[in-house]
């Protein structure tokens, strides 16, 4: 039992002498900024939308909602939301246009295996479960209002 703490330590201590040191400060201020200048642009999108094709409601936050889930396959397709994931770390993947980073990589990286058994059963390895989870939690809320406000 004594050997495998030493054994232990002497690993924790040799992974943060080789691992990278971080600043803090500087990856906090890089996740807001780029995060929020994504978050802008898709406000910019839903002010350009409601205000020049007079869209509202639900219309204009499918529509700005669909701009920003393909900006973010489309970057991701050319190789630049990778850059801007490595630069801006969290504050890339938060926003929707992250979501649809999840879905495109993967789907991208399985191409060569053919389009069946690698892109399309590979497409949503990350965001899958985010998937199901949601379809299955948006599910179980509506059974639980439809009896709460139809049936009682």
């Amino acid at each position: 039992m004594e050997n495998s703490k030493f054994i232990n330590d002497n690993f924790i201590n040799y992974v943060s002498k080789v691992s990278p040191r971080t600043n803090e400060v500087r990856t906090l201020f890089r996740a807001f900024w780029v995060g929020g200048l994504i978050c802008c642009l898709g406000q910019s999108f839903r002010m350009l939308f409601e205000n020049v094709f007079s869209l509202s409601d639900d219309v204009l936050a499918a529509y700005v909602s669909m701009v920003m889930i393909f900006l973010g396959g489309l970057l991701t397709a050319f190789g630049v939301y990778d850059r801007i994931g490595k630069y801006a770390g969290a504050g890339s993947i938060v926003p929707i246009t992250g979501f649809a980073n999840s879905v495109v990589s993967p789907a991208i990286e399985f191409k060569t295996e053919g389009y069946i058994y690698g892109l399309a059963s590979k497409m949503f390895v990350i965001a899958g479960p985010i998937i199901v989870f949601g379809i299955s939690s948006s599910v179980l809320v509506g059974l639980i209002y439809y009896f709460i406000y139809n049936v009682l």
